[in-house]
């Protein structure tokens, strides 16, 4: 079968699956359920597998599969299509491939729950979506995709949503997101302005007769939505609370998928930002300042979920430095390891948690390396690879951008290594305070301590391995070429401008810096936490100020909380109190008041006296022929 005959099955399946556990989540038993919904990614996986290969063979290494007309009004025509090319297929591979892995993992970590077939159904819904979002030739099939989501990742995070606070977490995400997805919406109308239509197609090839002005305006806004939906500053502050979802659910959303959506959009409009070198700056500032301020947040945190959550948004912020500094290839392989080893450790963490009962807080853990080996093992390959050691896959994406950054601005580097060397450090604490040292629960929690169950293991071990050699995916020489990524992802119309001008030498050098903080610190945190024994301090226990100024996450919340949401309660108060009720609502009650009580005057006059009836009937025709003659 060809490419155009097989591609509409890969998001029809997550779909059907949707329907048939959404409709069937009360009556389905938990296996079949489990079943068909890792099924049907399985059967999306192993589709996107053919496609990629068939790809690779074809001399075509793009094609548009028109499914139907969708809109169609005046000039303005939007079909429902999708575009098959390098970029794509890698995303295909990336979101059925690791989204396979964390269904199978979720058959056991949620298997006890109520919302068994109802989780699945949301997951599979999500798939589809992320799908339809990277598959589609326009930005209008993007942008249903991009909401959808946005949708679900607000059910899946508010999935226990009879607690408040992830009912809270779950709204502040949608919210949040929100604000970008304008962003992202005023970009495709200026885009439709500007062009004439919404099709990559038509779109890219005229970009360059555009006004520079209007394309710095197209891209920042673009850029706005990606920050909302890929977690960048101001918009980061919801992707951390998004940890009150299940762990499957931060594995899925917040490591290789629905983040990864900005830079997925950016790097599809590469034609359009190549273009406009101001905001090529801007994101470039953006993601550095992102890195670097979640990576200092992240330093103190106890939650282990949350550690890994600004853990992504520090990594995010590396991904658009890359693209900032023009770095398209490196910034999307680092998407690919990333995906690898984020949704190992994200997995990883379940796996302890699972173990822990449900504890999350890594002052109450300790000394778990002999009662969960295979977690320790996997989450330590992860946990290596994110740090960018090499050979593992972190260090090979993590530098390619690293030395784009040094090219562009010596500073942006510096930035990068310093959040290299904090992501090194704040990673190798996590794993300290985890798995080495003394249990430091009761000795009854630790008695009923166990490894997780081949359902959740397997998905680990096979992340590790990826997370282990994926680096060599781009590595030079393999796959019969120097760096297969560039070349692969050119045939998508990926920008390859910003060539790297750098001499051998200096690239090894940067190499060897960043190699050498990772290692520094490594054992700056062995030192700390397994020869010295220390452990967090207590959550009201005093704090240095830096210390305290990461704990609390910059007040970041209390900052937004303070300029934007009391305000906006304070002026909806006000329209409430002043304009609602006594302006609006004294309007439509004095017009009842006022009917009300002249009729209680006029009822008077229904008296039931014959006489007074005719005496105001003949006063009512004088006054009408009066009338008549003095004005007609």
């Amino acid at each position: 079968m060809t490419i155009e005959q097989l591609i509409w099955l890969v998001p029809l399946l997550p779909f059907l699956g949707f329907v048939i556990n959404g409709l069937g989540r009360n009556s389905l038993s938990k296996g079949l359920v489990g079943i068909i919904g890792s099924g049907v990614i399985l059967a999306s996986f192993v589709i996107s597998v053919v496609i990629f290969f068939s790809l690779q063979g074809d001399t075509q290494k793009s094609h548009e599969v028109f499914l139907f007309d969708w809109i169609s009004a005046g000039t303005l025509h939007i079909p429902l299509s999708f575009l098959v090319d390098p970029l794509s297929s890698i995303m295909l591979l990336i979101i059925t491939g690791i989204g396979f892995l964390i269904h199978l993992y979720s058959t056991s970590y949620m298997h006890d729950d109520a919302g068994f077939g109802k989780f699945f159904a949301y997951l599979n819904l999500f798939v589809f979506f992320m799908l339809l979002l990277v598959l589609g030739s326009n930005y209008i099939v993007m942008f249903i995709g991009w909401e959808g989501v946005g949708l679900c990742s607000y059910l899946l995070i508010g999935f226990w949503f009879t607690n408040s606070a992830y009912a809270s977490a779950a709204k502040k995400a949608f919210v949040m997101n929100r604000i970008g997805d304008l962003g992202f919406l005023l970009g495709v109308f200026l885009i439709f302005n500007t062009f004439g239509s919404v099709e990559f197609a038509k779109i890219f090839p005229q970009a360059a007769s555009g006004s520079t002005d209007t394309l710095v305006l197209i891209t920042i806004l673009l850029f706005i939505g990606a920050c909302g939906k890929s977690a960048q500053l101001p918009l980061f502050t919801w992707l951390p609370d998004a940890m009150a979802g299940p762990t499957p659910v931060s594995a899925l959303i917040h490591a290789a998928t629905m983040v990864t959506a900005g830079i997925y959009m950016i790097a599809r409009s590469s034609v359009l930002f190549d273009l406009a070198p101001l905001t090529q700056h801007i994101i470039a500032i953006v993601g550095a300042a992102t890195a670097l301020v979640a990576a200092i947040i992240a330093l103190t945190q106890t939650d282990i979920k949350k550690v890994l959550a600004y853990s992504t948004v520090s990594q995010l912020g590396y991904m658009f430095l890359g693209l900032g500094v023009g770095a398209y290839t490196g910034s999307f392989f680092h998407v690919l390891t990333h995906a690898f080893f984020k949704a190992l450790l994200f997995l990883g963490a379940g796996s302890v948690i699972h173990a822990m009962h449900h504890e999350q807080d890594m002052r109450h853990m300790g000394g778990l390396r002999k009662k969960l080996p295979i977690t320790f093992l996997t989450m330590m390959i992860g946990t290596i690879a994110i740090a960018g050691l090499p050979p593992f896959s972190g260090f090979f994406s993590k530098d390619e951008i690293l030395a784009h950054a040094f090219q562009a601005s010596p500073i942006l580097w510096g930035v990068g290594v310093l959040t290299a060397f904090l992501t090194a450090f704040y990673m190798f604490r996590m794993m300290f305070l985890t798995f080495s040292g003394k249990y430091r629960g009761t000795h009854h929690e630790e008695s009923h301590v166990h490894e997780s169950p081949t359902a959740m293991t397997l998905p680990l071990i096979i992340l590790a391995i990826l997370a282990a050699i994926g680096g060599a995916i781009n590595f030079p020489h393999i796959f019969g070429g120097n760096e297969w990524l560039a070349h692969w992802l050119a045939g998508a119309g990926v920008s390859q401008q910003h060539e790297l001008e750098l001499n051998h030498s200096t690239e090894i050098g940067l190499m060897a810096i960043s190699v050498t903080a990772a290692v520094a610190a490594l054992f700056y945190a062995y030192g700390r936490y397994v020869r010295g024994g220390r452990i967090p301090v207590a959550d009201e226990a005093p704090r240095s100020p830096l210390a305290k100024l990461s704990y609390n996450k910059f007040y970041l919340d209390e900052i937004y909380d303070f300029i934007i949401t009391k305000p906006l309660d304070a002026l909806s108060k006000f329209f409430y109190r002043i304009i609602d009720n006594k302006f609006i609502d004294g309007i439509v009650n004095g017009l009842g008041w006022s009917t009300n009580e002249a009729s209680k005057g006029i009822r008077l006059l229904q008296s039931g006296n014959v006489g007074f009836y005719i005496f105001m009937m003949v006063f009512g025709i004088v006054a009408l022929l009066l009338y008549t003659f003095l004005y007609i």
